[in-house]
């Protein structure tokens, strides 16, 4: 049963509602390039802040609530990094302007968010009604976990998603006026090329939410903490992708190390759907599942770096099939409308 006082509520969506301003503000008042250092200091900012949010649950609620909140915030901040791998693709692929890069990464984080709210609305109440649904959970971060095994060396191409196509069909387009969603073509409204930009990266988050609300779920039942995790991990995503984008090509075995977290998250969530059928089964503590979390992560880090260092000619994918992609095809240079 969800004990959370309702003032902790408070005060978490207080947080999160006035830090994603702080970027909204930012994104849209001075559109500009983000440096490194800039990018660093935000990117630092951001994590401290769900640092101390955690270190604040462990002091004003329990261990047990801030370890639950530590583990599922690392599970979601590192399935965030592979969220920039299909951000930076689909970005690439529509040639979007450096000025307006902020404005579609910030509207990928608000979408993400609310995506997420939902979805665990939807993921705490089936558990309450529902016995099987960790077991459903399991599966499909199995399954997941495997996809991302088998084309892990194929990216995704923003052209197979079926409501990227569907957009184009059904919606006239106008040219690119600046950062503006629409404009007029034949003397009709119509969307411009940064419209369908929105849809990709809508898209993509929705795909995204149905992987990572399950594996909260694998850490932590309580709703409070898998709200909380996630938002602190997409916050600050924004200043991330300036950070790293160069860099996460070099993370050549990101995919596999998601694989094994997931499939490892998987198998906790079958355990505990079985434990209450057979018993003398093994429970997971949380604790270890943060240490087996971290260590799977350092591993992969390493392995990633002295591989790309001893082969800088190999480079990381985005590894899923989050888009609909079942084949790699070659990157061509686009226009932001992707026609």
């Amino acid at each position: 049963m969800n004990t959370t006082p309702w003032w902790l509520w408070l005060v978490t969506i207080g947080l999160v509602v006035a830090l994603l301003s702080i970027d909204f503000v930012s994104a849209t008042r001075r559109p500009h390039r983000i440096g490194v250092v800039e990018a660093a200091a935000v990117s630092a900012a951001y994590v401290g802040v769900a640092l101390l949010f955690g270190l604040g649950l462990w002091l004003v609620v329990d261990s047990k609530t801030g370890t639950e909140y530590l583990t599922g915030w690392v599970v979601e901040k590192t399935l965030s990094v592979d969220n920039l791998f299909v951000f930076v693709i689909i970005i690439s692929r529509f040639a979007v302007p450096v000025e307006h890069q902020q404005r579609v990464l910030l509207f990928g984080v608000t979408a993400a968010l609310v995506l997420r709210a939902v979805l665990i609305v939807i993921g705490a109440t089936a558990i309450g009604l529902f016995t099987p649904t960790f077991l459903v959970f399991g599966l499909l971060l199995i399954y997941t976990a495997v996809q991302l095994i088998r084309h892990r060396n194929a990216d995704p191409d923003p052209d197979t998603n079926p409501m990227l196509r569907l957009a184009r069909r059904m919606l006239p387009a106008a040219e690119a006026r600046g950062g503006r969603l629409f404009g007029r073509a034949g003397g009709r409204l119509a969307v411009t090329p940064l419209f369908f930009v929105f849809i990709s990266i809508g898209t993509t988050d929705l795909l995204f939410a149905a992987d990572s609300i399950p594996a909260v779920f694998g850490v932590t039942k309580d709703p409070f903490i898998v709200l909380s995790a996630n938002a602190f991990a997409l916050l600050g995503l924004r200043a991330l992708y300036f950070l790293i984008q160069g860099l996460l090509e070099r993370l050549i075995y990101l995919s596999v190390g998601l694989a094994v977290i997931l499939g490892f998250i998987g198998v906790k969530l079958i355990l505990q759907f079985l434990h209450a059928y057979l018993s003398g089964l093994p429970e997971i503590p949380v604790p270890a599942s943060l240490a087996v979390i971290l260590v799977v992560l350092a591993v992969t880090t390493v392995a990633s770096i002295l591989r790309a260092r001893g082969h800088p000619e190999r480079r990381a994918h985005a590894g899923a099939l989050r888009l609909g992609q079942h084949r790699n095809r070659e990157a061509r240079p686009r226009s932001a409308s992707g026609r």
